[in-house]
């Protein structure tokens, strides 16, 4: 698994599963609001799978 995410990227998926995670928390929207989870692992990881299989690449860093 090599990086697929730029770094601004990377930033607005953990921000935006934070978010998503804290309204879900406390209780301003319902529970699916933890699917957050998954923007904010895919930022930490740099890594998206549904990038792969479409062959972006937001990471300015090419191999």
């Amino acid at each position: 698994m090599s990086k697929n995410e730029g770094g601004i990227d990377r930033i607005l998926r953990i921000v935006a599963g934070l978010a998503l995670i804290a309204a879900a928390a406390t209780g301003a929207i319902g529970v699916w609001g933890y699917i957050g989870v998954v923007p904010l692992l895919t930022g930490l990881m740099g890594w998206c799978p549904v990038y792969t299989l479409l062959g972006l690449n937001t990471c300015g860093v090419k191999k």
